[in-house]
Formats: structure tokens, C-alpha cells, sequence
């Protein structure tokens, strides 16, 4: 199981910057999936901007969420 994420900031061009439970941070792209249907309304800035942390996810809303498992394995890690 990957570790969940704890905190969330939203920087531009759809770029999430998240922190994880076991300390690494990385930064996150959702570009390459708001073609799909379930993020298509994220295309909404203003919606994008919501990002939260709910359990470990990010979720923008009670129907959209991506689960940390996907967030951990596609997440640009920093260099500590």
C-alpha cells in the first residue's frame, strides 16, 4: 500500500504540489486526465482550485476524487 497524501496546494497549469504521509513531496499533473470523463469538469479552474485532502485522496467534490495509490506512483518526486 503507498502512502496517502497529507497535504495539497494548488500551483498553475493544473500542477498539484502534495506532501505524503512518509514525508516525500512531489509535484502532480492532472493535465493528462481531464479528458477523461470524470475529470472533465476540472477543465474549470475555479473547480480545480478546491482541491482538498478527504482521506488521503484529493477530491475537488463528493464525485470526484484520485486515490492515492495513483497519486504516489505518478508523482514527480523532489529532491530532498
Amino acid at each position: 500500500m503507498n502512502p496517502r497524501v497529507v497535504s495539497v496546494k494548488v500551483l498553475a497549469d493544473y500542477v498539484l504540489d502534495l506532501t505524503f504521509e512518509n514525508g516525500e513531496k512531489g509535484h502532480f499533473s492532472m493535465k493528462p486526465y481531464l479528458d477523461f470523463p470524470v475529470y472533465n469538469a476540472l477543465k474549470d479552474y475555479a473547480l480545480f482550485e478546491k482541491a482538498r485532502v478527504t482521506f488521503g485522496f484529493i477530491s475537488w467534490s463528493d464525485d470526484i476524487d484520485m486515490s492515492p495509490d495513483n497519486l504516489y506512483l505518478e508523482t514527480k518526486m523532489l529532491a530532498v
